[in-house]
């Protein structure tokens, strides 16, 4: 759909090109482009063609493209998914994608236009990113517009542990890590930076006050380093023997720190369940020695047996 998009704005901009010239700019060949061109008709898009040597390809005379009408949250949906393929490298081409949002902005209404453009300049996504349901346009548009304008929001907020509470913060971006949408700024109830997830925002309002954001504050980074911090059940020090360049691709930011050792790396985490640091720690290619917590060693046990006996399962139907 990308590069029918991409025909119909060149068709707009450039009429009269032949089959030939359109094929050569949009990397397909020429029965592609009859093709991109019956799917426009069929969108109810007139589109003209000159048969013959130097016949052409162009829009009715006259004919002009009406606004785009979507609401909020198809507008909002549609640029997530495109901003998602640009950055995390699941688009063919960049140009292709970049074309993709510039065509879905440029016949936007202008209701639109501007928060979701905000949103396309302050969204951030983590190494660790897992797509996950937008929020709704209500609480996220509001939000990548004060993060872009510098106007502090005042947000109606629920915790983890279920406390309600009201304040006013300055919103530095927007962040999505894991499958989770958070927020990133200066809390005035808490006086300090604070991260929120955005699913637990009742409501964002704008407020009148303007701040400036620190110079050279990286969302990401304070996200990644602040949920490294965040307490659980479990504390764990693994000594891994491996480069620690490579050590640090497997194991980013958010799931623990690390730090180079005579001996080897020095893992430190927090979890809240044994059994995933046991599945993490299989999935390594490196010698490992288990400092704590001693209950680590049973689980790594425990998922060996479970491997064993996956190994040795015959296929249903099958005898020993």
């Amino acid at each position: 759909m990308t590069r029918v998009l991409a025909l119909l704005e060149l068709l707009q901009t450039r009429p009269g090109l032949t089959g030939a010239q359109l094929a050569d700019r949009l990397g397909a060949d020429v029965r592609t482009v009859r093709r991109y061109a019956a799917r426009l008709r069929e969108l109810g898009i007139p589109v003209e063609s000159d048969r013959g040597r130097f016949g052409g390809y162009r829009l009715a005379r006259g004919y002009r493209m009406p606004p785009l009408m979507l609401t909020n949250e198809e507008a909002l949906v549609i640029m997530l998914g495109l901003l998602a393929a640009d950055r995390l490298g699941m688009s063919t081409t960049a140009p292709a994608g970049a074309g993709a949002l510039a065509k879905i902005e440029r016949v936007l209404p202008d209701d639109l236009r501007e928060p979701l453009a905000a949103m396309r300049d302050t969204l951030s996504f983590t190494n660790s990113t897992v797509l996950a349901q937008a929020p709704e346009a209500g609480i996220l548009l509001p939000l990548a517009r004060a993060c872009r304008s510098g106007h502090t929001v005042g947000l109606r907020y629920r915790s983890w542990h279920q406390e309600h509470t009201e304040r006013d913060v300055d919103p530095y971006g927007v962040v999505l890590h894991s499958g989770c949408w958070y927020l990133v700024g200066h809390d005035h109830l808490r006086d300090g930076l604070r991260t929120f997830r955005i699913d637990r925002i009742a409501s964002a309002t704008p407020r009148a006050a303007k701040f400036t954001a620190p110079d050279d504050f990286d969302p990401v980074t304070h996200l990644t380093a602040s949920l490294a911090r965040t307490p659980a059940p479990w504390k764990i020090e693994v000594l891994i023997k491996g480069p620690i360049e490579d050590i640090a691709r497997r194991l980013p930011r958010t799931i623990a720190t690390l730090t180079a050792t005579p001996t080897g790396v020095l893992m430190r985490a927090q979890a809240a369940r044994l059994d995933s640091v046991a599945r993490l720690l299989a999935s390594l290619e490196w010698p490992f020695t288990i400092h704590g917590p001693d209950q680590l060693r049973q689980s790594l046990k425990d998922l060996a047996q479970q491997l064993t006996a996956a190994a040795d399962r015959p296929p249903e139907g099958t005898q020993k």
